[in-house]
């Protein structure tokens, strides 16, 4: 079939359109997922039978799976919206979010000016939870080596953080 993008798309695109709007229920929506099908299929169209009934299987296949996963989506943040209309986030909560942010954000920044070596051994213990041992084991080194880099990454965070901050590296330095 050597149809046109265009010749293809006014032939099938009314009826695709209606089949996803009868899956959804949205019309706008729908014309998003079939016009994107036909988007699919024309990048992939070297890959798709070129007969008429390859193609509109492909289109139909296509707009069916896009609608399914629309709904599913819709679904989900419906779902999440509910939860968050029945667990109101508080002022106390937002402010909290904030300074762990700002916190985390605080100690990143310190451990970043750290000298190399120490910079490495402290990102991968307590950015990425990564235990000595571990931290050993890839990096090739004795457990020894990677406790004393911690030391004295520690020590150089000391003088740069302020105590809050701090106070929570130890605490993560403590779950490791």
């Amino acid at each position: 079939m050597n149809q046109s993008f265009e010749e293809l798309f006014q032939t099938y695109y009314p009826r695709i359109c209606h089949f996803s709007f009868q899956i959804i229920g949205d019309q706008a929506s729908a014309e998003d997922i079939t016009q994107n099908a036909f988007i699919t299929y024309w990048n992939q169209r070297d890959t798709v039978a070129s007969y008429e009934m390859a193609i509109k299987n492909f289109l139909y296949t296509t707009v069916r799976n896009a609608s399914l996963n629309y709904l599913r989506h819709r679904k989900v943040a419906k779902q999440y919206l509910d939860y968050q209309d029945s667990c109101p986030l508080e002022e106390a909560n937002v402010l909290d979010a904030i300074i762990r942010s700002e916190v985390v954000d605080e100690i990143y920044e310190a451990i970043q000016s750290l000298p190399e070596s120490c910079r490495r051994i402290s990102r991968m213990g307590y950015l990425e939870g990564m235990k000595n041992q571990e931290i050993a084991e890839e990096l090739g080194l004795s457990i020894n080596t990677i406790k004393t880099h911690k030391q004295r990454a520690l020590q150089l965070l000391r003088l740069r953080l302020n105590p809050a901050a701090f106070g929570v590296l130890i605490v993560i330095e403590q779950m490791f």
